[in-house]
């Protein structure tokens, strides 16, 4: 089994926070859906990826919904016609097939053209409930967007709905994260991601932080937000099956779980990374580039051949984020001896513990994952 992932980096406007690759012009709309197309056929027919069994396909951004009704659909007639996959699979969850969309877009004329879509599973661009903070990110959305969007997807037939949030914000307090995560389960989504505001460099944002115009919240509130969020999940009936996110019985995202538990994928579109089970591509970080190349048959990737030393560091990164944790058994005696051997400092701390031959992050390691992480790779 292995999933696609189709990037689509159009966005009307820019979040102060993302570090994504995307664009707001939306003038190469359909000549960059042509070249997904084109890099389709020209993917399906290399080697390393030929044959493939798809079971997930996954369209993130920029902004999916940023592209109309026709364009959709091009990509899931070509999707089909290349891997041969059926487009009612995904209505019987044979496929999951999901997209990314902001609130705002989720109009009638949109819901009506999920319905003739293959597309069981939306996944929104949510972050707050709170106006103030949605315009302090640059967000389009205001929160009445948010439940008006959701009602939508549900008269569409949409019955698998991820919401994003963040907390985190300058000066935010505990009682308004609170009341962000009450808003999320009285929706009765079906799963959730919340990840803590993150500064990162070339964003608006980072730019702010070093004028001096914002702060980040220091460590113990973001700590008692996280475990907050945690708790209050639980109660919900959430699981919280990786570090961020959170699903109900049966509901856990299978395309994303691919890249946790290092299933092989397909990376389609500009800035767009590919897996073939052993070694990784990633396609080039600009549009016109990546058109031009694929409208003249031309390569835009580079491809990086994995060590046995990065193959056990990728494995250590991404099970470890998991609730299933890292197989002690799947590692070679070399690699599990220098596990053991750096994870005994967190196993005697209590931020790990062993149980049924895995390797897993306790609750009080699961708030300095990165550390710990870290610490178990190989330098």
């Amino acid at each position: 089994m292995a999933g696609i992932y189709i990037h689509i980096p159009f966005c009307k406007s820019r979040c102060i926070y993302c570090g994504f690759y995307s664009q707001t012009s939306l003038s190469l709309r359909q000549r960059y859906v042509n070249a997904l197309c084109r890099e389709m056929e020209i993917r399906a027919h290399q080697k390393e990826y030929a044959g493939w069994s798809i079971n997930t396909v996954y369209l993130g951004g920029g902004t999916p919904s940023q592209l109309t009704a026709h364009q959709l659909r091009q990509l899931f007639n070509h999707i089909n016609k290349v891997y041969g996959l059926a487009l009612s699979d995904a209505h019987h969850h044979h496929l999951e097939v999901t997209i990314e969309c902001n609130p705002d877009d989720v109009t009638d004329a949109f819901a009506d053209a999920l319905r003739s879509l293959p597309v069981n599973r939306v996944s929104m661009g949510v972050q707050s409930f709170s106006d103030e903070r949605l315009r302090f990110l640059h967000r389009r959305h205001n929160a009445t967007q948010v439940v008006q969007a959701i009602e939508r997807l549900r008269s569409a037939g949409i019955d698998n709905i991820s919401i994003d949030l963040i907390y985190g914000f300058p000066n935010e307090t505990v009682e308004q994260w609170q009341a962000d995560v009450d808003a999320a389960i009285a929706l009765k989504v079906e799963h959730l991601s919340a990840y803590a505001l993150q500064y990162e460099e070339g964003t608006p944002l980072y730019a702010m932080m070093k004028r001096g115009e914002v702060h980040e919240i220091d460590e113990e509130l973001s700590r008692r937000m996280y475990y907050m969020l945690k708790d209050q999940l639980a109660d919900a009936g959430y699981e919280h099956y990786e570090i961020s996110n959170f699903a109900l019985p049966g509901r856990r995202s299978r395309h994303n779980g691919s890249y946790w538990n290092q299933t092989p994928y397909i990376g389609l579109g500009a800035a767009a990374h590919s897996f073939d089970g052993r070694d990784r591509q990633w396609n080039v970080s600009d549009i016109q580039r990546y058109i031009e190349g694929m409208e003249n048959g031309n390569s835009v990737a580079e491809k990086e051949n994995l060590t046995d030393d990065n193959r056990y560091n990728e494995q250590v990164m991404t099970a470890l984020r998991t609730c299933e944790g890292l197989s002690l058994s799947s590692l070679s005696s070399q690699y599990r001896d220098y596990c053991l051997l750096q994870a005994k400092p967190y196993l005697d701390g209590a931020l790990l513990t062993i149980a049924d031959d895995h390797l897993r992050l306790t609750r009080n390691g699961l708030f300095v994952s990165d550390m710990v992480i870290s610490d178990l790779m190989m330098v």
